[in-house]
């Protein structure tokens, strides 16, 4: 069994609490379930990012996927998580690798981005507040929504 862990941020009003997005493999019954009271859109990113991952040339993992979005009693709306389970998957069956810290220090890095099924990324709503509470805690930004996005998040911060 493999466990990987990617952070992220859910939006409730003008507060953006923090959301671990754990992904497990195991053996079994080809399975993808998604836990932690999600809404109907974020159990609908299990199509996204299956279709995403395939159409990205990466191998869509067989067997049992459960992601766990905690705390579980947080409502989580929105297509922000795609990207979050995507990379935990891609973590959790040895496709991808985290970077390396070379400075004996660990600093959180946040993902945000809704995908589309090529794996494109697609912006999301409450990025510059998710920016700015990420910020507050020290934690860097990694999430989708091309130049002009980036360039909106940076002037904020």
């Amino acid at each position: 069994m493999a466990v990987a862990r990617v952070a992220c941020r859910a939006q409730v009003g003008l507060h953006a609490p923090l959301v671990h997005v754990e992904v497990s493999l195991a053996s079994g019954l080809p399975v993808f379930c998604i836990v932690g009271l999600p809404a109907m859109v974020v159990k609908e990113s299990k199509e996204r990012v299956r279709a995403a991952l395939l159409n990205s040339h990466f191998e869509f993992p067989a067997g049992r996927i459960t992601v766990s979005l905690a705390p579980a009693d947080l409502p989580k709306e929105g297509g922000r998580f795609d990207l979050p389970i995507a990379l935990g998957i891609l973590l959790a069956s040895g496709q991808i690798r985290a970077p390396a810290d070379t400075c004996g220090t660990h600093v959180a890095r946040e993902f945000y981005g809704e995908l589309g099924l090529t794996g494109e990324l697609k912006p999301v709503r409450g990025l510059l507040l998710a920016a700015a509470h990420a910020a507050r805690h020290g934690h860097s930004l990694g999430f989708g929504g091309g130049a002009a996005r980036v360039q909106q998040v940076e002037q904020v911060l």
